[in-house]
């Protein structure tokens, strides 16, 4: 099976695609707005107490960063990981993967700040705007690991599964230090749980019609150190049982299984290994296509000077 093509160029700030330009125009145009007329950010982010009525900030508040830094930093990010993600879902699946994880983990945000009031009795969880694209870029994270699990990056050493982990506890240690990136917690930590709860039960794949993805490298405790395994996936299957028994119950009928771990031979999970290596491929063809640009740069230097 052919890898997809890595759209546009070759150099690492090159070939980004029109859809996460589109995205990142979209991010940039929010910021400005809110520095410009600094009242619209009561519209645009999440403020739990205004969103009754004003229930379409769910959907706005992802896309409104509200410092240079946060737009910045999104805007890189962004366009680095679409390269990756955009060429192996496909356009739409990856418009539709960014809006689900942010409503979703918008929704999550509103609840746990109502919750958080009633305990606590602090206002400061009704009133305090909260927005910004980190739900979403943990997301990314986390399909990154989905699609090449073993990928290590050269400049960090680190497999590209073990990024989605390193960010929530990055997240969680500087909150305790930095009191400013306690209001990006919550966002960090549902963006990574509502985009893997997305991959692992509801994106349907074209080519097989079947959704999810029940391999042992994507389950829930895969996120975790082997030797908190153990630990964490009785709990695990005690919630996925909640939540999906009912289906997973239909689909074993019909050859298959969405469990966490045990599927039937040449399922999904098949799949699943066709993905990641699909993944793997692509960014293969592009680290190279960027070696092979730098390489050629580097012998026209000396006819430039």
């Amino acid at each position: 099976m052919s890898s997809p093509a890595i759209p546009g160029g070759t150099g690492m700030f090159t070939g980004f695609t029109k859809l996460c330009k589109g995205l990142a125009v979209v991010l940039i145009a929010g910021h400005i707005v809110v520095q410009i007329v600094p009242p619209a950010l009561d519209y645009l982010a999440l403020i739990p107490a205004k969103t009754i009525p004003f229930a379409w900030n769910l959907i706005t508040a992802g896309y409104v960063e509200q410092t240079i830094a946060g737009v910045v930093a999104s805007t890189l990010f962004l366009l680095l990981t679409g390269k990756v993600l955009e060429p192996v879902w496909g356009s739409k699946e990856f418009l539709k993967f960014i809006f689900i994880v942010n409503f979703l983990t918008s929704v999550c945000v509103f609840i746990t700040a109502i919750a958080l009031y009633y305990i606590t009795r602090q206002e400061s969880y009704l009133y305090a705007p909260i927005s910004g694209f980190q739900a979403v870029l943990s997301g990314f994270l986390v399909g990154i690991k989905q699609i090449i699990p073993d990928q290590e990056l050269s400049p960090l050493r680190i497999r590209a599964k073990w990024l989605p982990s390193l960010l929530l506890l990055f997240a969680i240690v500087v909150s305790f230090f930095i009191e400013d990136w306690i209001k990006y917690l919550p966002t960090t930590i549902f963006g990574v749980y509502m985009s893997w709860i997305y991959l692992r039960y509801i994106q349907r794949k074209p080519e097989t019609k079947l959704k999810g993805d029940p391999s042992d490298d994507f389950s829930f405790s895969s996120f975790f150190p082997e030797f908190l395994r153990p630990v964490i996936d009785p709990i695990a299957s005690i919630f996925h049982r909640l939540l999906c028994g009912r289906s997973e119950t239909t689909t074993e009928a019909q050859g298959y299984t969405l469990g966490g771990g045990s599927s039937l031979p040449g399922s999904d999970p098949i799949e699943a290994s066709r993905r990641r290596e699909r993944g793997a491929r692509a960014l293969e063809e592009r680290l190279a296509a960027e070696r092979l640009a730098a390489a050629r740069s580097a012998e026209d230097a000396p006819d430039n000077v």
